[in-house]
């Protein structure tokens, strides 16, 4: 790892002020379990590291008129724990879920949720140094050619192959969240799902995020009353799911779909939001459905030679997190 500097602001304002820099200088340190890493192996090389864990109101959850609000350094322990806890299990049950699948102890007490959210790929050519789009000089991808048994199979038709690999953003994106970000010329609040963008050229960022921008918060609406996610994972591992789907339903009197929202995870380069979920609005959601849900997500995907059964994996938890949400699990 090569020496940094080391800052501890203690607002917001500051922390932005010092984040001020030529992209990939500085970066902004939460629980650390993911930056530190990627230091030791020198896949990312900080001139400066600008620590957010002073910053009181980053650390709040709050229950208000405009829903649940999770500052940026909550712990996904203290998240688990907190006073709010019996409220948005309840009426979040997709957010719960999700966070509660996390189940390494060392990674609940040190990971933040927007650290959680802004991790970087876990892909294994990235982490070897090969950039996110591991190319070779002439262009052509170390992935497809590779091994690529874990990579994408939606999203993948340009050069980005890995897979996201929040756990949250999954179900946030299902719950209709927003995430407020702050930066110089002041905040701004955007859905979850615009936080990820997919990479075309070497040197961008799989995120929407500014070198000076901050992610303060995300904020749960009012609740969908069904909600769910159902994670697909190598036995019970504490290693990241190998597909995930989140789903948040809403029915009226008779039982007919109002409205629906569906992500999935750990199978595009961003958290993958599922548009087909639309045609479930106006019917009443029974197994024909979800089946034919699952089918149509199928047909739109890409899968690379080695990495086909993800496409199944990802039915299986697409049709298990509806099945989950519709009893109130």
């Amino acid at each position: 790892m090569n020496a940094f500097e080391y800052a501890r602001p203690a607002t917001v304002e500051e922390a932005i002020g010092l984040l001020s820099a030529k992209d990939g200088e500085v970066a902004p340190l939460a629980g650390g379990t993911d930056l530190l890493s990627l230091m030791k192996d020198f896949v990312v090389e900080p001139k400066r590291l600008v620590s957010l864990m002073g910053i009181a109101p980053l650390q709040a959850i709050t229950v208000g008129k405009d829903g649940l609000r999770i500052g940026a350094t909550v712990t996904l322990d203290a998240l688990l724990q907190s006073g709010a806890l019996n409220q948005w299990a309840a009426k979040w049950p997709a957010l719960w879920h999700a966070t509660a699948g996390i189940r390494s102890l060392q990674l609940r007490a040190m990971g933040t949720v927007g650290g959680e959210l802004l991790q970087r790929p876990r892909c294994w050519y990235f982490r070897r140094g090969h950039g996110l789009l591991a190319q070779e000089a002439d262009g052509s991808s170390m992935v497809e050619k590779g091994d690529h048994r874990y990579h994408a199979v939606f999203g993948n038709a340009g050069p980005a192959k890995f897979v996201h690999a929040s756990s949250l953003a999954p179900a946030l994106i299902a719950c209709g969240a927003t995430a407020e970000i702050a930066s110089p010329k002041g905040n701004r609040t955007v859905q979850v799902e615009e936080l990820y963008r997919t990479p075309a050229t070497a040197g961008e960022r799989e995120t929407a995020l500014a070198a000076d921008e901050l992610l303060v918060a995300v904020t749960l609406p009012r609740p969908r009353p069904r909600s769910a996610t159902y994670e697909v994972r190598p036995r019970q591992g504490l290693d990241w799911p190998l597909a995930a789907a989140a789903v948040a339903f809403e029915l009226d009197g008779g039982g007919k779909c109002v409205a629906a929202r569906v992500a999935l995870g750990h199978v595009a380069p961003t958290p993958w939001s599922v548009p087909e979920a639309a045609a479930l609005v106006g019917k009443a959601i029974d197994a024909a459905a979800i089946a034919g849900l699952a089918a149509a997500v199928a047909k739109s995907a890409t899968p690379l030679k080695g990495n086909a059964y993800k496409v199944e994996l990802a039915q299986v938890a697409l049709r298990r997190a509806c099945a989950a949400a519709l009893k109130g699990a």
